[in-house]
């Protein structure tokens, strides 16, 4: 499996970076699955740089906050009106509403809306394979409904927290993933509101009791310095810790 970081700026787009959005492809049966673990603002024209964007196979939203799925409406736009013509559908799995949700984003009628470009999943407590990825979504504590998701292909897992405080739905996505990518928006120490975010210490806690192999750091905001981020992290676990950065390519 090979993960590729196309946005990682936290809450908004910051001068390096797009929000969230992260490529996963693998190899199989003489092809190559791709999907989109999130479409944030800014992100469809960075995917552009690393990947035909009429190639993927489906998206995955863990939420449904603007830095997280905004730039599916440009990306319904173009499977909608590309001059080769309309794309077939492919999934967007979500949280219920999410078919509404973007309908209003693009001040569409919500019927059709975007159905007849995505067809739109609402995850529930079942695992689901997009090709060769088993994909479980786990509910995790943040103002909305929210997933963190757990990625499995060719036998190695990367659990990804999406927006959460921490809570044990996060323990469940982290446990024993080759890779944990995790969202570290607030810095440990400031008065931060409970159910929103996690620090950088939140992070490198849970890869630890989850014995997560490697911890990848994402979603910090442009207001933040990234390197607080990482120290936090280092402080609590043992393992290899990286800050996400686009274009980074992890190879499982």
């Amino acid at each position: 499996m090979r993960l590729t970081v196309i946005g990682c700026s936290g809450s908004y787009p910051g001068p390096d970076s797009s929000a969230s959005c992260y490529l996963l492809e693998h190899e199989e049966d003489g092809r190559t699955w791709r999907i989109l673990v999130e479409l944030g603002n800014g992100a469809l024209g960075q995917l552009q740089r690393y990947v035909d964007p009429l190639g993927i196979d489906a998206v995955l939203l863990s939420h449904l906050h603007a830095d997280h799925c905004l730039d599916l409406c440009g990306y319904y736009v173009m499977r909608k009106y590309h001059p080769t013509g309309p794309q077939p559908r492919i999934p967007v799995w979500g949280p219920p509403g999410t078919a509404e949700r973007m309908a209003r984003a693009y001040d569409l009628p919500l019927d059709p809306g975007m159905h007849e470009e995505f067809d739109f999943r609402a995850y529930d407590e079942e695992t689901f394979e997009v090709g060769p990825f088993t994909v479980a979504a786990v509910p995790v504590d943040h103002p909305v409904t929210a997933y963190g998701l757990r990625i499995t292909a060719g036998g190695s897992t990367i659990g990804y927290s999406g927006d959460t405080g921490p809570c044990e739905g996060l323990d469940r996505v982290a446990a024993d993933a080759q890779l944990l990518l995790a969202e570290a928006s607030f810095r440990h120490g400031d008065d931060n509101p409970p159910h929103l975010h996690l620090t950088g210490t939140d992070c490198g806690d849970v890869a630890s009791r989850s014995r997560a192999e490697r911890l990848v750091l994402t979603h910090i905001p442009p207001w933040f310095d990234k390197q607080v981020a990482l120290a936090e992290a280092q402080a609590t676990y043992d393992g290899p810790v990286e800050l996400a950065q686009p274009g980074t390519v992890y190879e499982l």
